[in-house]
C-alpha cells in the first residue's frame, strides 16, 4: 500500500543545483565599498591624486615628528601630562571633524543604504570598521602609539597600553560617526555647507590657540598642566591613557577603572549611535517642507526683528542685509571671521602681555570692511535693488540702510572688544580715546566702503571656495587695500590729536574728548561717504549689475 502511494507521488521537475553559499559579511561589503570609494575619487583626475599624496605625505611626516617627540619624553616625569592632554585633543577634533568636513567621507552619510534590508547592529559594526580605513586614524594610531611608549614601564604597562590603544581609537571613531549620525540632516542643509564654509576659520582660531598655549608652556614647563591632566585623566578616552600611566606606578585597580570608564565611555557611544540611526533611517525628512511666510504689519515689516527697525525703504534693506548675514553662507563666513579675528588678536595680544590697548581698534577695521562691495552679495539678484533705485536720493537711502545694518552689529561689537581689552591690561583711563578712535576708524571705513562699492563692484561666487570671481581679482584688492589706506588717510587728523595730547604738557588730561571728537568726526565721515557714493550708484546701475553677476 505504501510503495504505491509512493510511486503515484509527484516527482518535482529536474533542474540545475543551485549551491547555497553563506552570506557575505556586511562588515566586509561596507569597507569594500570604502576603498572602492577613495579608489574612485583618486581615480578622477591627477590633480586630485597628487592633493591626496602630498596630503598622506604631509600627515605622515608631522606623524613622524610627533611620534618622535612623543617617545623622546619616556622618562619625564610630567609625561602623562602630555599624552592624556594630547589624546583628549585628539577626541576633540574627531567630535568635530564631521561638522566641517562631513562632504570628504561619502560613508558618513547612512542614508544612502536606507532602501536595504540592513540590521542596526550589523551597520553599525561595518560602519565603525569602515571609519578605521583612512589617513585620520592612521595619524591616531601612530600618536597613541608614541603616547603608550613614553609612559609605559613594565610589562603588564605595555599589555595595558595595547587595551588603551585600541579603546582610545575606538572611542574616537564612534565620537565621529555619533555626532555625524545625530547632525546629518544638519549636515546636508544650508546650515550645514555654512559650517563647511567656516572650516577654515575654526583651523585658523585653533591655531591662535595652540600657538598661545605653547608660549605658556614654554615659560612654565609641563608641571603647568598637572591640574588639567588630574582630571582629563578621568575623562574618555584620555582615561585609557591614565590607566597606562597607572599601571605603570602599581595601582592596578585604579588603571582597570580607568579601562573600564573608557569601555563603558565607548559603550554609550555605540548605544547612542545606534539609537541616532534607527531614528535617522526611518523617519521621514521634513527639510523639503515649505516654511510659512512671515506675518508682516501694516508698514510691510516682517515679524521680529523688523518690528524693531524703521519704517520704510530704510529698514526694508537693513532687514535684507541682517538676512544676508544670517542665510547667505559668504556672506556669514566673512562676517564671522572679521568677528572672531577682531576678537582675538587684541585678546590675545594681551593676554601675552605685550599689546597695547590700540590694538582694540583692530576690531573697528575689521568690521569695517564688510562695507566694500556691498552689492556683490547680491550677485544676479541685483537686479531687483537696481529696479527700485530711480535717483540719488533712492541710491543714498540703499547706501544708508546698509551701512545702519553694518552699525547695529560692529558698533556694540567694537565697544566690547575696546572693554576687554582694556580690562585685560587695567589701562581705564585710555578708554575714552581708544573708543573715539575706533569710531573714526568706522566712520572712514563705512565713507570709503560705500564709495568703493559703486566704484569697484565685483561678483562672489556662490558655488566654489572662491570669494572673487575670475578676472575681477584686481578690483577686489582696490577696493579693499586701496579704502583701507584711504580710511587711514582721512583718520589722520584724530590720531595727529591723539599723539599731541599725548605729547604736549598736561594733555593727558583731556584725552576723554577724543571719544566726542571720534565719534562725531567719524559720524561725518560717513555722511559725507554715503553723499559721494550715492550719485554714482544711481549713474552706474548697468555696469554694477554686470560687475556683481559674474560669478
Amino acid at each position: 500500500m505504501s510503495t504505491g502511494a509512493a510511486s503515484t507521488a509527484p516527482v518535482p521537475p529536474a533542474g540545475p543545483i543551485i549551491p547555497v553559499t553563506p552570506a557575505t559579511s556586511v562588515t566586509s561589503v561596507i569597507v569594500r565599498l570604502k576603498l572602492a570609494l577613495l579608489r574612485n575619487g583618486l581615480r578622477q583626475s591627477a590633480g586630485r591624486r597628487a592633493a591626496y599624496v602630498a596630503s598622506l605625505v604631509a600627515v605622515l611626516l608631522f606623524a613622524a615628528l610627533q611620534l618622535i617627540g612623543l617617545i623622546a619624553l619616556r622618562g619625564n616625569p610630567h609625561a602623562m601630562n602630555v599624552t592624556v592632554l594630547l589624546t583628549a585633543v585628539l577626541a576633540l577634533g574627531w567630535a568635530v571633524m564631521p561638522l566641517f568636513f562631513s562632504s570628504g567621507d561619502e560613508t558618513l552619510d547612512p542614508t544612502r543604504l536606507v532602501m536595504l534590508p540592513l540590521r542596526p547592529h550589523p551597520l553599525v559594526r561595518a560602519l565603525l570598521a569602515a571609519s578605521l580605513v583612512g589617513v585620520g586614524p592612521l595619524f591616531t594610531l601612530l600618536m597613541l602609539i608614541g603616547s603608550v611608549v613614553a609612559t609605559a614601564h613594565g610589562a603588564a604597562a605595555y599589555v595595558t597600553g595595547v587595551v588603551a590603544i585600541v579603546l582610545a581609537l575606538l572611542v574616537c571613531v564612534a565620537l565621529a560617526r555619533a555626532v555625524a549620525t545625530a547632525n546629518l540632516r544638519l549636515l546636508t542643509s544650508r546650515k550645514g555647507r555654512d559650517l563647511a564654509v567656516l572650516s577654515g576659520l575654526v583651523i585658523a582660531v585653533g591655531i591662535q590657540v595652540v600657538n598661545f598655549g605653547a608660549q605658556k608652556l614654554g615659560t612654565s614647563g609641563l608641571s603647568s598642566l598637572d591640574p588639567a591632566a588630574d582630571v582629563l585623566r578621568w575623562v574618555p578616552p584620555a582615561s585609557a591613557l591614565g590607566a597606562v600611566d597607572s599601571v605603570s606606578e602599581g595601582s592596578y585597580a585604579v588603571g582597570a577603572a580607568q579601562l573600564v570608564l573608557t569601555g563603558l565611555a565607548l559603550a554609550a557611544l555605540l548605544s547612542y549611535w545606534q539609537r541616532s540611526l534607527t531614528r535617522l533611517m526611518t523617519s521621514p525628512d521634513g527639510s523639503t517642507l515649505q516654511a510659512a511666510e512671515p506675518v508682516r504689519d501694516r508698514a510691510g515689516r516682517s515679524s521680529g526683528l523688523g518690528r524693531l527697525l524703521p519704517a520704510g525703504r530704510t529698514g526694508t534693506v537693513m532687514e535684507r542685509s541682517l538676512r544676508y548675514v544670517w542665510r547667505d553662507p559668504k556672506t556669514k563666513a566673512a562676517w564671522v571671521t572679521s568677528l572672531v579675528i577682531g576678537l582675538i588678536v587684541p585678546l590675545f595680544n594681551a593676554l601675552q602681555g605685550a599689546g597695547s590697548i590700540y590694538f582694540a581698534c583692530f576690531a573697528a577695521g575689521m568690521l569695517g570692511i564688510q562695507m566694500y562691495n556691498q552689492f556683490g552679495q547680491d550677485t544676479s539678484a541685483f537686479w531687483t535693488v537696481a529696479m527700485t533705485i530711480s535717483s540719488t536720493r533712492d541710491a543714498y537711502v540703499e547706501l544708508r540702510g546698509r551701512a545702519l545694518a553694518l552699525l547695529l552689529i560692529t558698533l556694540p561689537y567694537a565697544t566690547l572688544v575696546t572693554v576687554l581689552t582694556t580690562a585685560l591690561l587695567g589701562d581705564w583711563p585710555a578708554l575714552p580715546e581708544v573708543l573715539g578712535l575706533s569710531f573714526a576708524l568706522l566712520g572712514a571705513m563705512l565713507a570709503t566702503g560705500a564709495w568703493a562699492s559703486a566704484r569697484f563692484p565685483y561678483s562672489i561666487p556662490q558655488e566654489s571656495y572662491k570669494n572673487v570671481a575670475p578676472g575681477q581679482a584686481g578690483l577686489a584688492w582696490i577696493a579693499i587695500f586701496g579704502g583701507m589706506l584711504s580710511a587711514a588717510l582721512l583718520c589722520a587728523p584724530v590720531i595727529a590729536l591723539t599723539i599731541w595730547l599725548h605729547v604736549s604738557a598736561g594733555g593727558e588730561d583731556w584725552t576723554w574728548l577724543l571719544l566726542p571728537l571720534g565719534t562725531a568726526y567719524g559720524t561725518l565721515l560717513t555722511l559725507a561717504g554715503l553723499r559721494l557714493a550715492a550719485p554714482r550708484t544711481a549713474r552706474r546701475l548697468p555696469e554694477i549689475l554686470a560687475a556683481v553677476s559674474r560669478g
